[in-house]
């Protein structure tokens, strides 16, 4: 349900910067002869755009390559977020497995009760459950995610206003140009990471998902891919080019971290000592 949620709060957040994207867009370029400024211009916007260059510069020029290498970066640059979020997230589940007939059992007594009394003594009960075991549901949040968004988002910015990009080019397409084999791309990578997150949330997961979250997941793994295909399609290469490795980069990274975690806890179990 959590990662459910995140998924739901993270689409938003897609969409609201795809949407906004040509009105902010213009807000960092000049207006009337007249310097715009801010801080997320100046302290975002601007060095990401000064290190694409400069990546370029190294490589004679290559904006897609540039594009590439700069991504890595900050998806490396984010990935202790990730790691911190990911571990919170298994600890919370095994948690959770604990204690899960104990939820159940308080859950459908919820459900057959409709006295107000009865019901304000079993959410009690339940808020003492988690208490007794150290869980905090709210601690989860999604603080991890609004702390990288603003460096993901003047990146994308920087790639949009950063005029050397648009006049070159990259393999067979031009990055100022849409292309409609880089769209689908990078449609298929979100697709392969949205699949891929899911099959390994259902193979790990200390805490079996509930029939609605499952369905919830399936429909997210078609939705968001063709969304971002759509987008895609409709604005320079430059950024499905971004998108694609930035896809393929959570990809690797969350089938890193579910094995790594897996093989931890796996040779934990082995080397405890029998009580």
């Amino acid at each position: 349900m959590l990662k459910t949620y995140q998924k739901l709060l993270a689409m938003g957040i897609f969409l609201i910067v795809l949407c906004s994207g040509n009105a902010a867009f213009a807000a960092t370029h000049q207006v009337g002869g007249l310097s715009n400024v801010g801080f997320f211009h100046d302290y975002l916007i601007e060095p990401f755009s000064a290190l694409l260059k400069g990546v370029a510069g190294l490589f004679h020029g290559e904006y897609g390559l540039s594009i590439i290498l700069v991504t890595i970066i900050v998806r490396v640059v984010v990935l202790p977020l990730f790691v911190n979020q990911f571990k919170k997230q298994r600890i919370f589940q095994e948690k959770m497995a604990v204690i899960k007939p104990q939820v159940d059992s308080i859950q459908a007594k919820l459900k057959k009760t409709k006295d107000p009394e009865k019901q304000k003594e079993l959410q009690m009960e339940m808020m003492k459950l988690y208490q007794e075991h150290n869980i905090n549901p709210l601690a989860m949040g999604c603080l991890p995610m609004l702390i990288q968004f603003p460096i993901v988002i003047g990146f994308y910015y920087a790639i949009r206003s950063t005029p050397e990009i648009a006049s070159h080019s990259f393999l067979w397409f031009s990055l100022g140009q849409s292309d409609i084999l880089v769209s689908l791309s990078a449609g298929a990578m979100y697709f392969i990471q949205a699949y891929v997150a899911q099959k390994l949330s259902a193979k790990y997961s200390a805490v079996p998902q509930n029939p609605a979250a499952q369905q919830s997941a399936k429909l997210m793994v078609f939705i968001f891919p063709v969304m971002m295909t759509i987008f895609s399609l409709n604005v320079p290469a430059a950024l499905p080019l971004y998108w694609f490795t930035s896809g393929l980069f959570l990809t690797v990274q969350n089938i890193v971290l579910q094995m790594t975690h897996h093989k931890t806890k796996k040779t934990a179990a082995l080397t405890e000592p029998v009580k």
